[in-house]
């Protein structure tokens, strides 16, 4: 496996991005040893809260929720997927797939050793990291999902269809461009610039090319099967599941309810519709922030 590395030069002086990169190296099935990227930030104590980002971002999407979980005492955890932000970059489109995204997670958790995790989850965010929730269940003390969803191969939106056409046909794929198009308020210049510094040039977003052809939707595809196992892992999942989706999304409108309906956890749970487009990190942080430190003080005061 080729693997391309973005230089840190490409990560200097980003606009609202202090925080310190750690790595951790996770191994590949074909032996290709690959850096992985996270942030750790917040006392080493403090409840620890993992935010997952999706497709094309990194865990630059995340800077202001990462602020406000700090200043109320937790521990925050944000990794780059393989193929995004700070980590390496399988060069071929072949390199990625669903469940070898899942295994390089699945061993950087592992690596991590944490315990009583509450998640937030959004877009492939979700798709990989509710199945590290259905993999380590015991390690989650909750679990918020925005904007996101654990396809079995049942059809897919006009919106994603959209999405996935305009991925698939558009000559350069403009990742700044588009994480711009799916929030709700207008980014900054240097904003932009930090979601496209992370792709000095096409060669490296082979990753972000191939995600929207990797979501199962429909029933012949790869990982369909591993899903629904994960959802019987899920359908007895009773620690708190709050779905915090956004009310401009056309990619997953309505998906909260598969979740509200399915999984034991989300009974009786304080479900919120936040503003925002698909990137409802960047139109509601501050409500993200609340939606999670509520949900760990419920826990840490037995009201969970």
């Amino acid at each position: 496996m080729q693997v391309l590395r973005t230089p840190d030069a490409r990560f200097e002086g980003l606009e609202g991005w202090p925080y310190a990169p750690r790595y951790a190296t996770v191994t590949d099935a074909d032996g290709t040893p690959l850096r992985l990227h996270y942030v750790d930030e917040g006392p080493a104590d403090g409840a620890p809260v993992l935010l997952m980002h999706g497709e094309p971002s990194w865990g630059y999407l995340y800077r202001r929720i990462i602020a406000g979980l700090v200043a109320r005492g937790r521990r925050v955890i944000v990794p780059d997927l393989i193929g995004f932000g700070r980590s390496d970059k399988p060069a071929a489109r072949s390199d990625y797939t669903y469940e070898r995204h899942v295994a390089w997670m699945n061993q950087w958790l592992q690596q991590m050793e944490l315990n009583d995790v509450t998640l937030f989850c959004q877009d492939w965010g979700g798709l990989i990291g509710l199945r590290l929730v259905a993999a380590f269940p015991e390690m989650f003390a909750g679990v918020v999902a925005g904007n996101t969803g654990l396809p079995v191969g049942g059809g897919m939106t006009d919106g994603f269809k959209a999405w996935r056409d305009f991925s698939q046909s558009v000559p350069q794929f403009p990742v700044g461009f588009i994480v711009n198009g799916g929030t709700g308020r207008d980014l900054s210049p240097a904003e932009v610039a930090a979601y496209d510094a992370p792709f000095p040039d096409e060669s490296y977003k082979e990753g972000a090319r191939q995600f929207p052809l990797l979501v199962p939707v429909d029933p012949d595809q790869a990982s369909v099967t591993e899903n629904k196992a994960a959802w019987e892992v899920l359908a007895r999942f009773d620690r708190p599941f709050v779905t915090a989706f956004s009310d401009g999304d056309a990619v997953t409108r309505g998906g909260e309810k598969v979740f509200q309906e399915r999984v034991p956890g989300a009974a009786g749970q304080p479900h919120v519709i936040l503003h925002g487009g698909h990137f409802l990190q960047e139109d509601s942080p501050d409500e993200i922030v609340h939606v999670l430190d509520a949900m760990i003080t419920r826990r840490l005061k037995g009201f969970a």
